[in-house]
């Protein structure tokens, strides 16, 4: 007797491998970016892409704040081609992270997602930081 966890079969072991090294290309996670910030020399630009007014009232500490729509060649020609952009909204309920992934591939920019956002990231007990006035 099978439950509805088993009553479809596991992928291979192979499978399952390529399936989840696949996913780390497209994200990481909040204890990750927390490490690499935590070095000093993280290798990537965090992207915050909340309102202005979230992003004001807390945000990860290093995290630039950009808008999906203010992200154009332009506002980006600062940052060398190889760059690697990470974003991250409010969390699991939030697409926007995933909506910025897209635009900056279209702009043909190396990018991943920071799963859970700041939910993930308070979650982490990870704390936050405000913009100064």
């Amino acid at each position: 007797m099978s439950t509805l966890v088993t009553a479809v079969a596991p992928a291979s072991s192979a499978a399952a491998l390529a399936h989840f090294q696949h996913g780390l290309q497209f994200e990481t996670d909040c204890w990750d970016v927390h490490d690499a910030l935590s070095s000093g020399q993280p290798d990537f630009v965090l992207l915050d892409v909340r309102s202005a007014e979230h992003y004001a009232a807390g945000h990860v500490p290093g995290a630039t704040h950009l808008l999906r729509g203010k992200m154009i060649e332009s506002r980006l020609a600062d940052y060398p081609p190889d760059t690697v952009f990470v974003t991250y909204c409010a969390g699991p309920h939030c697409n926007g992270a995933q909506r910025a992934a897209i635009r900056l591939a279209q702009l043909g920019r190396p990018v991943k997602i920071m799963i859970g956002g700041i939910t993930g990231w308070v979650d982490e007990g990870f704390a936050l930081t405000q913009q100064k006035s």
